[in-house]
């Protein structure tokens, strides 16, 4: 007898606190191309927020236009309660030292090895001596599960895992509040994406960070997301923890959240009780 489907489940909810980020009508074109039209969302201190979409959705340009990358055509964006847009350099670089951005990819410069390529956020503030400065790279290393071996190594002898994590503690550098991963597990095997999601979750308990992560990978979905928020007819659908979200009536969420692939996806990490003793669907 067929199993039945698992229920989507994710992590209990911290209480809510403040909004660190404030999205309020947002609309952005590119020509006649409308991307975003009339986008709402609010991020809590705190919490995991997983922004998910179809390709072409907008996922990564809402991202680019919260960390002061592009400009809205109309709208309001605030984080920490400032406008990014709108802040003088000096104010915004003081605003941007608040938080870090691993990008897809890891985006390491191929140049530098893995210690400089940590240390250059701090070496951009040029408010340290160079040994403290290597001291507190190293220590950024050591918390992602990395050792102090690693440090001269060059990005081309790095794994795909290591180099996600050598990102993860350039991100970390500067200690900052809020951090944003771009897709952080693509490209991983399940093994290298398991201990990932396990690192973050513990770096979010142990430093009190706030995540907006961008993924399409719904084990990490699952495992992380206090909330999700759909992004979809330049809008977003919901933004809501996974079980509320899968209870909207549209296409997209129907497809992402309840076809055959997101149940695999949720059976392999739920089981259904006896499904491995029967060795039957």
């Amino acid at each position: 007898m067929p199993a039945a489907p698992t229920t989507l489940t994710a992590p209990p909810a911290p209480a809510r606190g403040d909004p660190v980020i404030e999205v309020h009508d947002l609309v952005k074109r590119y020509g006649k191309a409308v991307v975003h039209d009339g986008v709402n969302l609010d991020v809590y201190r705190g919490e995991v927020l997983s922004i998910v979409g179809g390709s072409g959705s907008g996922k990564t340009v809402l991202l680019r236009q919260i960390v002061g990358l592009e400009r809205p055509t109309s709208g309001s964006i605030r984080v920490f309660g400032e406008d990014p847009n709108h802040l003088k350099p000096a104010q915004l670089q003081a605003l941007r030292n608040r938080w870090g951005l691993q990008f897809q990819g890891g985006a390491l410069f191929s140049a530098l090895s893995v210690i400089d390529n940590i240390a250059l956020p701090l070496r951009e503030l040029r408010a340290l001596p160079d040994n403290l400065i290597c001291q507190a790279a190293l220590l950024k290393l050591q918390m992602v599960g990395l050792s102090a071996r690693d440090a001269d190594k060059m990005p081309a002898d790095l794994s795909g895992g290591m180099v996600k994590r050598v990102a993860l503690a350039r991100a970390l550098a500067l200690e900052p509040e809020l951090v944003f991963l771009d897709e952080p597990t693509a490209g991983l095997d399940p093994m290298a994406s398991d201990g990932y999601v396990a690192l973050i979750r513990e770096l979010r308990r142990e430093l009190g960070l706030t995540v907006v992560m961008i993924t399409h990978d719904l084990d990490t979905l699952v495992a992380l997301s206090d909330r999700v928020a759909v992004l979809a007819d330049h809008k977003v659908l919901a933004a809501a923890p996974i079980d509320e979200v899968v209870k909207v009536d549209h296409p997209f969420i129907h497809e992402y959240f309840l076809g055959e692939r997101a149940q695999r996806a949720m059976q392999a990490l739920h089981p259904a009780p006896g499904a491995a003793q029967s060795g039957e669907a």
